[in-house]
């Protein structure tokens, strides 16, 4: 049974309406909603439910019926109304020809669930900054960074916070969405926003995955950190005693304390907590290259802060179970001691002059050849009286027996007198 009269307008009935209701359906709006279609008897004729599929439309543009039109309008995202159409509303004396009857008043039950309109940008919002920022992201920047992604009614699509690690990748390259390529620029490391972003700066009408064409994306992130490529590291010195004439270099072996930690503050590693020092020769390839180039002209007693881009650091890869892959490391350190190497390509060097008869005290039994542990024997003696120095941080031992290899030119295992003279006049970095 079905009753209307000419005067009658659309009626609605909100039976639910979110406490946060920023923004309501206005015309030329593109919304998406489902909903279940009755006659006034409550016979079903319609469902997009049943569909498992929202209907997409825009409002107030001729798109739909007029009654709808005008039913939609006001509408929060959430809200759930009743919309109670009269037939010359809807569908009029004809019916649609299918499952509607002419002259027929339609009921729509409506749940919305995501509104944009076509001129929407992206927006911003519940932003959260560290009181310390002290650089914020641009174009070219690579960004870690956690997210959770949703839909404008609250259903999760996406975390990274599930895959327990960041979204890495480059901003205002296309690398990702377009509204995300705009809505991380301008961020601070530590800051927690939420980007808002239009279908059309998303995945559009097509959608992905589990995320439906023409679908709002919420995406509430916090940003790890975040570098350039064409950083390099940065030093921050806290402390220097007031004797600070003696610096780091390459070939000087060092031993420091170190905290190691991410730029969120995550602690990584820490000497301290271990009870011993750091030990190096600096310019060995012992330490990331970051590393290497902070320990640098450094005193000892001085305390410094180097951070290190990825690039100088782990790199993409990082370490297995402990640094993430694109990580920025800061370093905190203090230089304990410092034992000035040697030249560069030397082992070992003389304290002063070279006696001439350097073989004769080599060779004490006389014998006209010097095995390993004559060499060894007295080299050590010669470091032990201070003539003459090995270089600082390596193995010893291994140093004296490539020193006597060197002189052994024909691997028989002892050095004679004509051998040792000949290796002598040779102009290369020999050690005696």
């Amino acid at each position: 049974m079905d009753i209307w009269n000419s005067e009658d307008q659309v009626q609605i009935h909100t039976y639910f309406k979110p406490p946060s209701c920023p923004r309501t359906i206005q015309v030329s709006d593109f919304v998406r909603y489902h909903y279940n279609g009755t006659f006034l008897d409550g016979t079903l004729f319609d469902s997009s439910h049943n569909r498992m599929k929202t209907y997409d439309t825009y409002v107030g543009i001729g798109w739909l019926i007029p009654g709808m039109d005008k039913g939609l309008l006001g509408m929060c995202v959430g809200e759930k109304r009743i919309i109670t159409i009269p037939p010359f509303l809807a569908y009029g004396e004809d019916g649609d020809g299918k499952d509607i009857p002419g002259q027929a008043s339609l009921v729509f039950d409506v749940a919305l669930l995501d509104l944009h309109n076509p001129k929407d940008s992206i927006s911003i919002e519940n932003k959260v900054v560290p009181e310390n920022c002290e650089r914020i992201s641009q174009s070219g920047d690579f960004l870690r960074y956690h997210y959770n992604g949703t839909l404008l009614d609250g259903t999760l699509f996406d975390s990274s916070y599930s895959r327990n690690r960041t979204f890495d990748t480059y901003i205002g390259q296309g690398y990702v969405i377009p509204g995300m390529d705009e809505g991380l620029l301008g961020v601070c490391i530590g800051e927690k926003r939420r980007i808002v972003v239009p279908p059309h700066l998303g995945y559009g009408e097509e959608g992905r995955g589990n995320i439906p064409g023409s679908a709002v994306l919420v995406f509430d992130i916090h940003v790890i950190d975040f570098h350039n490529p064409s950083d390099s590291i940065s030093i921050t010195s806290h402390y220097k005693p007031p004797d600070c004439s003696v610096l780091s270099k390459k070939g000087d072996y060092l031993k420091y304390h170190y905290n190691a930690s991410l730029l969120d503050g995550t602690l990584l590693d820490s000497t301290w907590n271990l009870g011993k020092t750091y030990n190096i020769v600096l310019g060995s390839g012992q330490v990331v290259l970051g590393m290497d180039m902070g320990l640098r002209e450094m005193c000892v007693g001085e305390k410094r802060t180097v951070i290190i881009p990825p690039h100088l650091g782990y790199g993409e890869a990082g370490v297995d179970g402990e640094v993430p892959g694109s990580a920025v490391l800061v370093f905190d350190i203090e230089l304990l001691e410092l034992v000035a190497g040697l030249p560069e390509g030397y082992m070992f060097i003389w304290n002063g002059e070279v006696s001439p008869n350097l073989f004769e005290e080599i060779d004490k039994d006389g014998n006209g050849e010097v095995l390993l542990e004559e060499f060894s024997e007295y080299i050590h003696a010669q470091v032990a009286s201070g003539k003459g120095k090995l270089a600082p941080g390596f193995d010893a031992e291994l140093i004296v027996k490539n020193m006597f290899t060197n002189q052994d030119r024909n691997g028989d295992g002892k050095v004679t007198a004509e051998e040792f003279k000949l290796k002598d006049q040779e102009a290369k970095h020999d050690e005696l």
